[in-house]
């Protein structure tokens, strides 16, 4: 009866120490079952002005081979730039590195395979034909600039610098040569210098009012 009595209370003190709605102990996560993300960014040597068709034909075989798992994105890096032409501006896209393309993958003997049967793909960047990722702050640079190039006005394209000798084409100043002196990105303005009643004199006038000399 003793021993009985002496369960009894032990059984009672154990219900006791649990807090109402408490949630049963259980077995620890092995982390070593979590899946792990094995991808990283990489570079692919390809070929020049064929940067875009190659970047859509490697998804397609990603998909078809059903590898999607394997790959994340591909990108072609490129900026918004300002191109003057005559007296009309336009808006163009401009590839930051022809002949390269960007990619977020993991390596496997499968999907290296892929990437480099791919038709236009020449090889990763690496030393001794091993894929090299890349480094980080190379990838946030990139992926930064990308983000904000929606939201930033578009570059100038501009065909000269500072110091080169140019000669005005039209307005007061034509057939006049001058130097550049200074370049406004923004508005695609150019100040040059001219030699004006024997004094070196700044004139501001439009990007497309010069030309190098022929």
């Amino acid at each position: 009866m003793t021993d009985d009595h002496n369960n009894d209370e032990q059984k009672d003190l154990s219900t006791e120490n649990e807090s109402p709605g408490s949630v049963p102990a259980v077995d620890a996560v092995d982390v070593a079952d979590e899946p792990k993300n094995r991808k990283a960014w990489y570079i692919l040597k390809v070929q020049v002005n064929r940067e875009d068709a190659i970047r859509e034909s490697l998804k397609r075989r990603v998909e078809v081979a059903g590898l999607e798992s394997y790959f994340g994105e591909t990108l072609v890096p490129t900026e918004k730039v300002t191109e003057i032409r005559g007296d009309k501006k336009k808006i163009v896209k401009r590839k930051l590195y022809p002949g390269y393309i960007m990619i977020y993958m993991e390596i496997t003997d499968e999907t290296w395979f892929l990437v480099r049967e791919t038709p236009g793909i020449g090889d990763f960047t690496g030393a001794s034909g091993k894929p090299t990722p890349m480094l980080p702050h190379e990838v946030e640079r990139i992926l930064a600039s990308e983000k904000s190039e929606a939201s930033e006005a578009p570059k100038l394209k501009v065909g000269y610098k500072v110091g080169d000798l140019v000669k005005i084409k039209a307005g007061p100043f034509e057939t006049q040569e001058g130097t550049v002196d200074a370049i406004d990105y923004t508005s695609g303005r150019v100040t040059v210098i001219i030699n004006m009643f024997g004094r070196s004199t700044p004139i501001e006038m439009e990007y497309w009012q010069i030309e190098t000399p022929s």
